[in-house]
């Protein structure tokens, strides 16, 4: 699976200090970026990943989503005006899961508000652009920090560049064959790197499919923090959605002492809802954070707050190459191929069978019409032989009489005087 190579790669340098320690915003460096990114991408790769590394000023995030995945499209924004005048045959699923997309947060949480009826057009709107894909849930949930970050029909142009050019579509295609891939590369690194989790879950009876699926589904959206998620997102936008394994590595790495105590119920339950409660701050930690970090998704300063450097650090820290993710890709597809030539060879002995079958029944038939065939015969054979019998003793009477009838004749001859 291929991403855009980004013009920044994010490099998997740790950040240094403490978890909750503010970073200064480089407002001059972020100026420059805006105006000439490709020309900052090119001349100055390294500071523009540190960058993205210390965290996109909120204020920009979307503007630089936008940049990173050269979304910016006149043509596909006219496009998505065209389409919300069109009915969908999905309007209805789409309408029954805004209620459960972001239902705690102020923008998404009026069902007559502005993110709800935003989320209802984009989804309506890929819907008709993406027959193939339609709808699937969980969309919601990408496009939800979209727009938080930007209006809809920009929206609109960064969730079709992440469905093609990031290849996410391939998560919501029929089969999900792009899931099940991700599926497989995420058990063989837990299995790497974290050998003692994944024998546990081994053990428990825990697939991945359980807890993980909504993870790539959603981009971690679903049940993390959305000042965690945009950090997530950054990362995506800058090094494709393979950085999905570094978070989701990152935050078992975190939580291995726990997962590896508790049993199947308890385990399930805390890896889809109790992973990122590590990356909590207190109070005191969080009046040391700067302005930028506590506008990092939260809508309210009551909401908890999560220590965003520490979980991109952490993640930056696990190790994934390239050359790792090809293998276990070889991996999939050899094992694909050979569950594809299995089922061949399945449905051709199904079709032998079929076929066997089908000459066998015609055979009972034939069979039973010739056993019905030779009652008929034996029945005439009996037949034949009763007839056969009645005339023979109809003979031997008739001898009998002729025999009789020649004495008394002869007799008769006999005792006529002469």
């Amino acid at each position: 699976m291929s991403s855009p190579a980004p013009a920044s790669p994010v490099e998997s340098s740790p950040h240094k200090g403490a978890p909750h320690e503010p970073q200064q915003i480089d407002w001059d460096f972020w100026g420059e970026v805006m105006s000439d990114y490709e020309g900052i991408a090119k001349t100055r790769p390294r500071d523009l990943s540190k960058a993205i590394q210390n965290g996109i000023p909120p204020a920009l995030r979307g503007m630089m989503w936008q940049l990173m995945s050269a979304s910016k499209d006149p043509h596909l924004e006219a496009t998505y005006s065209q389409l919300l005048r069109l009915p969908s045959t999905h309007e209805k699923a789409i309408l029954r899961d805004l209620n459960r997309t972001f239902p705690t947060h102020e923008y998404f949480h009026d069902k007559a508000g502005v993110g709800q009826n935003n989320l209802l057009n984009i989804m309506k709107a890929y819907s008709l652009y993406d027959d193939e894909v339609g709808y699937c849930q969980g969309m919601a949930f990408v496009v939800g920090p979209l727009l938080l970050n930007m209006p809809d029909e920009e929206a609109f142009c960064v969730l079709v560049r992440l469905m093609k050019s990031y290849d996410l579509r391939s998560q919501y295609i029929p089969d999900m064959p792009g899931l099940q891939l991700r599926l497989y590369q995420f058990d063989r690194l837990l299995e790497e790197l974290l050998p003692a989790v994944f024998m546990h879950l081994l053990r428990q009876g825990i697939k991945s499919s359980m807890y993980a699926s909504q993870w790539f589904l959603t981009l971690l959206a679903y049940r993390f923090p959305l000042e965690l998620v945009c950090s997530v997102f950054d990362l995506i936008f800058a090094e494709g959605v393979e950085a999905i394994f570094r978070f989701a590595l990152a935050v078992m790495k975190r939580n291995e002492d726990k997962i590896v105590t508790m049993e199947f119920e308890q385990v399930l339950e805390f890896l889809k809802t109790g992973l990122f409660e590590e990356y909590k701050v207190s109070l005191s930690q969080a009046s040391g954070m700067g302005k930028h970090q506590m506008e990092e998704g939260s809508s309210s300063s009551e909401e908890p707050t999560y220590s965003v450097q520490m979980f991109v650090k952490e993640a930056l820290q696990v190790k994934i190459t390239p050359m790792m993710l090809d293998q276990y890709t070889s991996e999939w597809t050899e094992m694909c191929r050979q569950q594809n030539a299995q089922s061949a060879e399945v449905e051709q002995l199904r079709a032998i069978n079929k076929k066997l079958s089908h000459q066998v029944r015609h055979l009972e038939a034939s069979l039973s019409q010739i056993n019905q065939e030779h009652c008929e015969l034996v029945k005439q054979v009996v037949a034949t032989r009763l007839e056969k019998e009645e005339l023979e003793d109809e003979l031997v009477r008739v001898k009998m009489a002729l025999a009789q009838e020649s004495l008394e004749r002869r007799d008769s001859q006999l005792s006529i005087p002469k």
